[in-house]
């Protein structure tokens, strides 16, 4: 099969310098001081965005530059096939995040919830639709033993390992 390249559409400009001080998702994520530069050639892509509350955002890896097919997520001592995690150290380092859209200026958007480093490329902006995003009689997997534990994250979401030891 060929080679798959993309070019960034955008790129963010968070808090967070480096990947220790971000948050693991979004829902523990405190920071709005955020915001997300799209590149002037893609400005009309924009168009009717700020209708939504929620987007969602594919974006680069940027800074990871291995992957394993097994992984000890931050949630849990075991480790886990890599496709039944969100880690960064994916064949191929692409992530997705739900942020709150809380304004565009011209071709600025302003969010809240983010857990990206800063500079980090944005390859696609979705629209987060609830009738087409949100499903029932969802199975967590390994996770359901351990989901309880996000409530204790504090913001950055790294203080998680302290209380439980998990690296």
């Amino acid at each position: 099969m060929e080679k798959i390249t993309f070019s960034p559409i955008g790129i963010v400009h968070s808090p967070f310098k480096n990947p220790q001080d971000t948050p693991i998702q979004t829902t523990v994520s405190k920071s709005s001081d955020s915001n997300i530069e799209i590149f002037s050639e893609y400005l009309d892509g924009l168009k009717d965005l700020d209708g939504f509350s929620h987007i969602i955002i594919i974006f680069y890896f940027h800074l990871s530059n291995e992957y394993s097919l097994l992984v000890k997520p931050h949630m849990d001592n075991e480790l886990h096939g890599v496709f039944s995690t969100r880690s960064p150290k994916r064949p191929n380092p692409i992530g997705f995040s739900i942020v709150k859209l809380n304004k565009i200026l011209k071709n600025i958007l302003f969010i809240n919830g983010i857990d990206m480093v800063d500079g980090t490329p944005i390859l696609d902006i979705k629209p987060y639709v609830n009738k087409f995003d949100c499903r029932e009689n969802v199975k967590i997997g390994w996770l359901s033993n351990n989901i309880h534990k996000i409530d204790l994250l504090e913001n950055n979401g790294r203080t998680f390992k302290k209380l439980w030891g998990i690296d």
